[in-house]
Formats: C-alpha cells, structure tokens, sequence
C-alpha cells in the first residue's frame, strides 16, 4: 500500500517517478484547488501527479479567513444554489470527512432596531438553516435578547445593540487542511512534489501531452508526461496562461484580503461576531486565545507572492468593529497581520471553452489541458470534481464518477472514539490533557505519529514556545511526514507561530532549523539559510506593522 509520508526522501523518489512514468493527470499547483484535484483523480483509480513550484498552500489557501460557511452574503444576491452547496460541503466536512480539523464556531449577528431588522436577518437565517437539508451537524439559529447579549458579549456596546441572532458556521486552519487533503492524496498513490516550477508546456501536435519543469532545488529540468493536465495556479492563472501561450476563456482579477490578530482579552464575547460593513461583512472570530478581525476586499496588482497590509487596509478593519466594541480596539493591540489574495474570475462571453460558475470557472483552452480559479476554499471538493470531471475526456476511457464526498481525510477514522479517552492518552504518554487535545485537533487518528515521535525521545514533548501549544515533536514531524523543506514551511504554515508568537517566531527560528535540520540532513550553513530567509520573510511583516502601529 502507498504511505501518506511526505518528506524529503519521499520528495526524491517523486522526482524520479515524474521523469521516468507517463501519467493519466498531472496537476499544477498546491494549493487547496491543487491537491482536492489529486485526491478527487487519485480515488478514481488515475495515475496522478502533482507538482507545486513552492509549498503546499503557500499562496491563498494559507491566508484565508479560516471560515468554512455557507456565505450569508449571498443569500442577498439570490444566490441560493451556491449558499446549498457550501452549506453541504460544510456539514460533510463538520460530521464525517475531517471533523478533527472543522470545527463548530457560533457567531452573534448584532441587532441594532428591534422590529424590521430582526425579522429581515431572522429570515434569512431561517433560510440559512433550512438550505442544509435534513442532515444538521450544527444547531439551528437562535433569537436572543439584549439583556442575554450583555452576559454573551460584553464587548457589544449595550447604547446601540438591542440583541442579536445567533448562527453557526464552522472554522478550520486552512493550511492544516490543504496538508491533509495532499497527504490523503497521497495515501491514495498520487505522487507529490513542491519546490518543481512549471515553465512550458509538451505539446503533440495541438494537444498538451506534459510539462517542462525544474526542480529549484537542483537546477535540473524534468520532462513530466500525462495524458491531461490540470492547471490550479489561483491569481497566477493569467501569468501562467501567457506563458504557456494559451488563450483561456476567463482572466483573473486579484482581490486583496487583510486580517489583523489581536489578544483574546481585547474583545470579551463567548461568541463570534459578524457585521455587515458598506462593502461586505467583517468577522471577528475567536482562535484559540486570540481573535482573527477581517477582512477587506480591495483591487489589488502588487507582487502575488507577497501581499502586504497597507495602513488603510487595517484602519478600515478597526473603524468597522470598532462600530461595534466598547472598549474599542486600537493599532497597538494589533499581535500580528495577513494578507491574501482572492482571484475573482472574469469569464470572456466569446469562450466556447469555459464551463461557468457563480464562483469557479473551469476552462479548456487545448486538448489535454484544464484550468480552474475561482471559488471560495469550503466549495474545494465541488471545483476539484469539475476540474477532474472535464480533464478525463482526454483520456479516451471510462472513468469512475469522483467518490470524494464519502472519502473521510485521513486522521478522521477514529477520531470521535479517540476524544473520549484523552486523560488515558494524556497518562500513558506522560503529557496534559490539553496537549492531547491540541494534537487530537490538528492530525485527529494520526496523534499516534506524534505520540511514536515522543516515545523516541520524550524532550520532544516540551513546547516550542511557552505561551503556544505547539510542542517540538509537530515540529520534527513537520519535516518527517508532512513535507516541511524550511524553517518557513514549518513557522508559516505547518503551525501558525507566525501570526500567533508575539516576535512572529522569530526567536524560536533555530531551534526550528536545529529540528528539522537534522531530518532534513542540514549542515550549519544550510540552517544558518533557513533561518535568514524565514527572518527576511517576517521583517517585511514587520516593518509593515511597526509602520501601521506608529503612523
């Protein structure tokens, strides 16, 4: 059977399978559009491979608002096919596919008019609910009265708040995620591979055959056959299609999402909170003991690789909750901040290649090739099934319909068992009960990697970082299992220390590099690397919220 491992001798043997096989379906791109395209392929019997030029999620699908919903918004624009459908994927995901990583998250909507605002967003909520279906795994909407909001959310302002309507959503860390669905493709035999840029395309006569690619650690070019290939490259859709000089159906506009993290005893609710701004709608959603405040939604033609908050950008966020919160928030309890880019997805009319949708669009611009962007991150299966859908045609066979809706990712098997005996896992194991359940939470039935790691050495069960949950054994499996190649891979996106640590897990860095480093077979000049570019990474974040902070 095929292992879910990926890391850096797994890497090696991907590189030597790309050049030396010919595959059904090559995907480009490692973001969460990337690897639902691998598992949705590689669980229809298909040979897969899938290469991305950096890391997993290391785009959008790492900086998102960390929301799995339904998008309340849309149930303003009549939009109620895609409400049912992320409404769907968010049960599927809560109850059976990944409920160790999806969780319930409950939101107050604040009411300020007690009569025509409260039967117009009870209405909705009404609707809300009832485009789930019959199977709920989260409770239904609940009116509540002021006085009840003061004992909820105290951090409401009680002059203009009369009450609230509380909803359920979900929430999930998005890069965690994306790590498993590529890890459950890989269980499935779909062969993995970061750090292999795509530059041109293999052509026989008009129809795509394979890729050009090079492998950036070793400067080498691979040549990578397949029979289709499916292009999932977000707001790099555009770049890439001029590359490989296609013309597609859609081009990508890039829409930037900015989210600021402030300390858990800035706001004081046991709930969430949303609001509906001008533009659209500002969450402030509970994460751990901290609070995630976003986001915006303006144009942006900046560097794709590295989106930066501007000061307008968390002004506008501070000045919408603050609409709200007393006391109000201020820059100087801002710990950390992100950006994102969405890439919202224009269709041309003259396409005859392009299958549209409210949200994704799926284009063929040559035989033998697909591309999709669009989409909001809980509808990932819908689009992974469109893409693979429209790809398969060009293999001339039958193909298995795609079964990804009954395919649990791995660590969800067991999971629910597990959480009823975490203090006899805590005691056999020498660690807490909440370290049990930090673990539970992130890799669910795969808790036994961590736990083997621990029994090999029990130093590893001592926390990174104090006043975080992290402990250092995440951080040598980060580089054992789940295919962490830097200090960068393992602080911004196999943990989120990035945004949580107060220094941005600066100080903490080598001894990240010293972990992995000797997984990885690194020397002091290669640790000495990492940890510089992670640092350089951070010191633009920085600047940048020193500079928001004092302005």
């Amino acid at each position: 059977m095929f292992t879910s491992q990926l890391n850096a001798q797994q890497r090696e043997k991907a590189i030597a399978s790309l050049t030396s096989e010919e595959f059904d379906i090559l995907i480009i791109g490692g973001g969460v559009n990337g690897v639902g395209a691998a598992l949705d392929a590689v669980s229809r019997g298909l040979k897969v491979a899938l290469v991305e030029a950096h890391d997993y999620a290391a785009g959008t699908s790492s900086r998102s608002s960390k929301l799995i919903h339904g998008g309340l918004r849309y149930l303003e624009q009549y939009d109620f096919k895609l409400v049912r459908e992320a409404l769907h994927e968010r049960e599927l995901m809560v109850s059976t596919q990944c409920p160790h990583l999806v969780k319930p998250v409950s939101f107050l909507y604040p009411l300020t008019e007690k009569v025509k605002e409260r039967t117009y967003v009870g209405a909705g909520l009404a609707l809300y609910d009832a485009l789930r279906g019959f199977k709920r795994a989260l409770p239904s909407h609940k009116h509540l009265t002021g006085k009840t909001i003061a004992t909820i959310s105290p951090s409401l302002r009680q002059d203009i708040i009369t009450g609230a309507i509380r909803y359920f959503d979900a929430q999930v860390d998005d890069a965690r995620h994306t790590m498993m669905i590529a890890r459950t493709a890989a269980r499935h035999g779909a062969v993995m591979a970061t750090g292999v840029r795509v530059e041109d395309l293999i052509r026989t006569g008009k129809k795509v055959t394979g890729v050009v690619a090079l492998d950036t650690h070793t400067n080498k070019k691979l040549k990578i056959s397949a029979k289709a290939t499916i292009m999932c490259a977000g707001v790099w859709s555009d770049e890439l299609h001029e590359q490989f000089g296609l013309t597609a159906g859609y081009s990508v506009a890039m829409s930037k999402g900015v989210h600021i993290v402030v300390p858990g005893d800035a706001i004081h609710s046991k709930d969430g909170i949303i609001l509906k701004t001008p533009v659209s709608v500002l969450f402030l959603i509970p994460w751990g003991d901290k609070w995630i405040v976003g986001t915006t939604d303006t144009p942006y033609e900046g560097d794709r690789a590295k989106p930066l908050a501007t000061q307008e950008d968390v002004q506008y966020i501070l000045d919408q909750a603050n609409r709200v919160l007393e006391p109000k928030l201020k820059s100087e309890d801002i710990l950390g901040v992100f950006a994102g880019l969405r890439p919202l997805v224009a269709n041309k009319t003259s396409s005859a290649t392009t299958k549209l949708s409210r949200e994704h669009t799926v284009d063929r611009p040559a035989p033998g090739f697909v591309s999709i962007a669009g989409g909001k991150y809980t509808t990932y299966r819908v689009m992974a099934k469109d893409a693979v859908d429209l790809a398969v045609l060009d293999l001339r066979r039958l193909v298995s319909d795609s079964v990804t809706e009954k395919l649990p990712l791995i660590g969800a098997d067991g999971y629910f068992a597990l959480k009823q005996q975490v203090a006899k896992i805590a005691e056999e194991n020498s660690i807490s009960e909440a370290t049990v359940t930090h673990l539970l939470d992130r890799y669910g039935s795969l808790i036994e990697e961590i736990l083997g790691l621990i029994a090999d050495d029990a130093s590893l069960a001592e926390r990174l970082i104090p006043d975080l949950p992290y402990i250092k054994a995440e951080i040598l499996h980060a580089a054992s299992h789940e295919g962490a190649l830097s200090v960068e891979d393992v602080l911004l996106r196999r943990t989120r220390i990035s945004f949580e640590a107060a220094d941005s897990g600066a100080e903490a860095a080598k001894e990240v590099a010293k972990i992995i480093g000797d997984e990885l077979g690194w020397g002091t000049k290669e640790r000495n690397a990492s940890v510089s570019a992670f640092l350089e990474v951070i010191s633009q974040e920085e600047a940048a919220l020193v500079e928001l902070i004092n302005s």
